[in-house]
């Protein structure tokens, strides 16, 4: 196994000590109740304040804030790069390098892909980002009867090893990170990358990227999954397993909040139980054998930003402060880059509106901002026209260029985590980190994220979020412009992407071509041994490339797995 070094010294024992004494604080304390007796008074009775001042989340903002009695610097806040990690995992974050600009594409046929790809890279992006179609999503064939109206509409579609080679043809795969959004079938999927770069020359340990992977969040929130947890489960901790002895330089898995957001979490909710979803991957990886500092460091994670900008940059820093603490005080990681959370980000789909669409584009920029100001390590900016279709290449290029305009012009990056010490900020990341904790506290005490999937605790605290949000908007305590206030009646007309229908065509040509040509006995024998694999308990992935070299499509490579595992029926919640 490849080993991993540290190069972070220990930083320094130091005396645990408030910023503020005893007396300065109540000093401040009574200057503020002086303060809201006279001149906080005297405005309201001019003036008097607007109601249902609350975040994103329908958390209540107080007038102002001050210094916390409890706030101790070095323990809660430190510096940027050491534990806790609260102002980022990286000294020096963006003054040495932005962000990694990962725009999410994919639509119609790997060719199709393949060409915005280029195209946003020639444009200044600086990661890949892959987004799949339905039936690809879950682990069909293109032809699959389950599979039809659904071609290329939700990203691209790939059947077999032969469209991946297409989808990345002519991209450097040693030199670039490319993210997958793929879950149930990721293995699968992850092996035809993985074959595709070995045919090209490249051999697995020098792939770098991420594989989504995240299973639980699909029970939980985005409903994609196929078969029971429990051997899904197994399937994720084959590829940890096989990521950490073969490719040191790829995420296996990234434990993904954004779905659980965009269902209709809080803040909170998304950030507990993506914490929580990732204390079960670390279980489940220490029950397989593996020890917590050679996987840990290559656990990445993946977050929603919504628009309540203050609230969205305490998430951030407090998802941070509490992995590092649960990572070295219940695991006892010893390397500093086992308590780091790396993270993507991705603006909010869920909050652009098809109501005057060009509105989207400030949405996404304060997003984006909030992101940034968070400390994300790669990130995703919508487009303004993701509410009627697909991205087109214009909308597309303007989302890049709202993070490089971010990054070139607003001076954000010159300095690390510029809103530290802010009270607002401070009190909000301590809040968040305690409401977080709590949740936490509760699924563990309900027997974890399995049993809480089972009997539903998710999906009903989800569900009453995303209800009470909606009527706030219906009650009009919460305004989205152009949705229920700053109307405007008239035609929207934006220009969208459809799907070639002759790319379909072209598609499954190809699929059938595949399945004419290839060695069909070779084919045959892997799938075999697939089987016998998944009915044992050995790690499936060299398996399941050994059937993606034969050319077996992916329905084939699923369908194994169904047969041995069998799919899963979601119980009704109540």
């Amino acid at each position: 196994m490849l080993e991993q070094q540290s190069t972070e010294s220990t930083p320094p024992v130091v005396e645990q000590g408030t910023l503020f004494d005893k007396a300065e604080l109540e000093r401040i304390s009574a200057e503020q109740a002086r303060w809201e007796s006279t001149a906080v008074k005297q405005s309201l009775e001019r003036i008097p304040e607007r109601e249902h001042l609350m975040t994103t989340s329908s958390v209540p903002v107080e007038r102002v804030y001050t210094p916390g009695a409890e706030q101790d610097f070095i323990r809660d806040i430190g510096f940027p790069g050491e534990y806790p990690y609260t102002r980022g995992v990286q000294p020096t974050m963006y003054r040495a390098r932005p962000w990694t600009m990962r725009m999410f594409a994919g639509f119609g046929t790997a060719e199709d892909t393949n060409a915005r790809f280029k195209y946003l890279l020639q444009q200044g992006q600086t990661g890949l980002s892959t987004a799949f179609d339905m039936a690809t999503l879950y682990g069909y064939d293109t032809d699959h009867p389950l599979a039809a109206g659904e071609f290329g509409k939700c990203g691209v579609a790939v059947s077999s090893l032969a469209d991946m080679e297409i989808l990345f043809a002519d991209l450097p795969l040693d030199k670039i990170t490319t993210s997958m959004t793929i879950n149930s079938p990721a293995s699968a999927i992850w092996a035809m990358y993985i074959v595709n770069a070995e045919k090209r020359g490249v051999p697995m340990a020098k792939l770098g990227g991420t594989l989504q992977n995240d299973i639980l969040k699909e029970y939980i929130a985005q409903k994609e999954f196929l078969f029971p947890p429990e051997p899904s489960m197994r399937l994720v901790v084959d590829t940890i397993e096989f990521g950490t002895r073969y490719m040191p330089k790829w995420n296996t898995i990234s434990i993904s909040g954004y779905h659980i957001r965009e269902a209709g979490a809080t803040a909170v909710q998304e950030l507990a139980f993506t914490l929580a979803d990732g204390l079960a991957y670390v279980e489940a990886a220490l029950q397989r054998g593996l020890k917590i500092d050679d996987f840990a460091p290559r656990l990445s994670f993946f977050f929603d930003v919504h628009n309540d900008f203050f609230e969205e940059i305490a998430k951030f820093r407090a998802g941070r402060r509490i992995w590092a603490r649960l990572m070295r005080e219940r695991y006892g990681a010893k390397d500093p880059r086992s308590c780091m959370l790396r993270c993507h980000a991705q603006t909010a789909g869920v909050s652009l509106t098809a109501q005057q669409p060009e509105n989207n584009i400030i949405r996404t920029t304060i997003q984006a901002l909030a992101a940034v100001l968070g400390g994300t390590n790669s990130l995703h900016t919508n487009s303004l026209d993701e509410a009627l279709a697909l991205p087109t290449e214009k909308a597309a290029l303007i989302a890049l260029r709202t993070q490089q305009v971010i990054a070139s012009e607003s001076g954000v990056v010159n300095t690390v985590d510029p809103l530290g010490g802010s009270y607002f900020i401070e009190k909000l990341t301590d809040e968040t980190e305690q409401a977080t904790m709590d949740y936490i506290q509760r699924i563990d005490a309900l027997g974890g994220v399995l049993a809480c999937i089972q009997n539903g605790f998710f999906q009903r605290e989800i569900a009453e979020s995303a209800y009470r949000y909606q009527q706030e908007i219906d009650q009009h305590q919460r305004t989205i412009v152009g949705v229920n206030d700053y109307l405007m009646d008239e035609e929207v007309k934006v220009p969208t992407l459809y799907v070639d229908y002759e790319g379909q065509k072209a598609h499954l040509e190809r699929l059938n071509r595949v399945r004419r040509e290839r060695d069909q006995a070779a084919a045959k024998r892997a799938l075999e041994q697939l089987r016998r694999v998944s009915e044992g308990t050995e790690n499936t992935m060299p398996a399941i490339l050994d059937a993606v070299r034969a050319y077996a499509t992916l329905g084939e490579i699923m369908d194994v797995f169904r047969s041995v595992f069998g799919e899963y029926m979601e119980p009704a919640v109540f």
